[in-house]
């Protein structure tokens, strides 16, 4: 009989040491799902498909951090190029230096104001002179916002008789808004810009 109840206890034994290593391999396997689905979902929520050309394509989203510095760049180059790339027209002129008082705050309307009372613009169409514009680099400080910036860039001045060059030096800050528009795509705001150098370059000697 004490035979027997020791089978029994030995045997209870072994169910319950059976039913705690189940039930921890449960826990083990339904944690291990849960894990899995949480990571699939998460980069599921960083896959975008998009329809070109009546194919899917698959693109991922990444953290605005990761590309803040070409968003930047990009931003301040728009800017400028809607600045200071001008034709002699007086609507053209309006229509492209207004796309760039959205990238901007009330010092690039200033700057613009400056330049038309002095009569700049109006030189500009006189003379029949095309304004471009090449950013050669630009000095970025991404450490702290606003982000402080300094672009160097070159104009090129096209009359009828010659080409000018000049040396163009600009510095702000740009501050991040809220949202973006389709006026101001990536959402940044320049501002206290100024120009800290505009000086025609020396003459290249020409070779007799």
């Amino acid at each position: 009989m004490f035979a027997q109840l020791k089978n029994i206890d030995r045997a209870f034994q072994h169910i319950k040491r059976f039913s705690i290593a189940f039930l921890v391999a449960c826990v083990i396997l339904s944690g291990g799902i849960v894990y899995l689905c949480f990571d699939q979902m998460d980069k599921a929520s960083g896959r975008v498909l998009i329809l070109y050309n009546g194919k899917v394509l698959e693109a991922f989203a990444s953290e605005r951090k990761a590309n803040l510095n070409v968003e930047l760049k990009d931003h301040i180059k728009t800017f400028h190029r809607y600045f200071f790339n001008l034709d002699p027209d007086e609507k053209a002129i309006a229509a492209t230096v207004g796309k760039a008082l959205y990238l901007a705050d009330n010092s690039a309307k200033a700057a613009y104001d400056n330049l038309r009372e002095s009569g700049y613009f109006n030189n500009l169409i006189a003379a029949n002179i095309s304004q471009g514009i090449e950013v050669d680099s630009i000095s970025l400080d991404i450490n702290r916002e606003p982000y402080g910036f300094i672009c160097y860039a070159r104009q090129k001045l096209i009359r009828s008789t010659s080409t000018v060059y000049r040396r163009l030096v600009t510095r702000g800050e740009i501050r991040v808004l809220q949202s973006q528009t389709d006026n101001n795509p990536h959402g940044f705001l320049i501002c206290r810009w100024e120009t800290l150098l505009n000086r025609d370059e020396p003459a290249k000697a020409v070779s007799p």
